[in-house]
């Protein structure tokens, strides 16, 4: 009985402490300042632990499909690259200032599967600023994403860039070409 009251006691004293060091402020939230280290396990595991509950039983449909895989580039490239990557592209404003720093993609990653991949995608991550694309994106277009991530890490950038590349609009005989927006200056920019 001794026992079970000083677990007791140790335990109420251990939510109190955490309490008082929410409430007083002292944990730091910024993004640039990284977890320690228990907090960034305890995060990781419990993430890691709920994402297997709840891939348990997705059923992957086929991924091999070419139109699939370049639909799912084509997704990729407009959402993605700024925070995951692309072949040729080693880093970007917006990651620099993303913590916890995102996944690189285009490089294998040990513990991934097609159905990991599709819940996140699908259901974002908290804490992570992984958005819930499942909002806006059928399971379709999704498992397109997934597909193409499949081939990612193999890819050069110049496979890449033929997957991605967007047909240029035909233009009207004697029409003038449009101006393209005006390339955004980095030289202000803190690096």
């Amino acid at each position: 009985m001794r026992i079970l009251i000083a677990l007791l006691v140790v335990i109420v004293v251990l939510v109190l402490a955490g309490l008082a060091l929410l409430a007083t402020g002292t944990y730091n939230f910024a993004a640039d300042a990284p977890h320690d280290a228990r907090t960034s396990a305890i995060v990781e595991y419990a993430r890691e632990r709920s994402i297997a509950r709840r891939i348990r039983d997705l059923e992957v449909p086929r991924l091999d499909d070419a139109a699939q895989v370049a639909e799912g580039a084509g997704h990729y490239a407009a959402m993605c690259t700024g925070c995951h990557l692309a072949p040729g592209l080693s880093d970007t404003e917006l990651r620099r200032g993303l913590y916890p720093q995102p996944p690189d993609l285009t490089k294998r990653r040990a513990g991934s599967s097609p159905q990991r991949s599709f819940w996140i995608l699908k259901h974002g991550l908290k804490l992570t600023g992984m958005p819930a694309w499942g909002t806006t994106h059928d399971d379709a277009s999704l498992w397109g994403i997934v597909a193409f991530l499949e081939k990612l890490p193999d890819m050069s950038a110049g496979d890449y860039a033929a997957l991605t590349r967007k047909p240029e609009p035909e233009l009207a005989p004697g029409a003038p070409a449009k101006a393209g927006p005006p390339e955004h200056d980095h030289s202000t920019h803190k690096h």
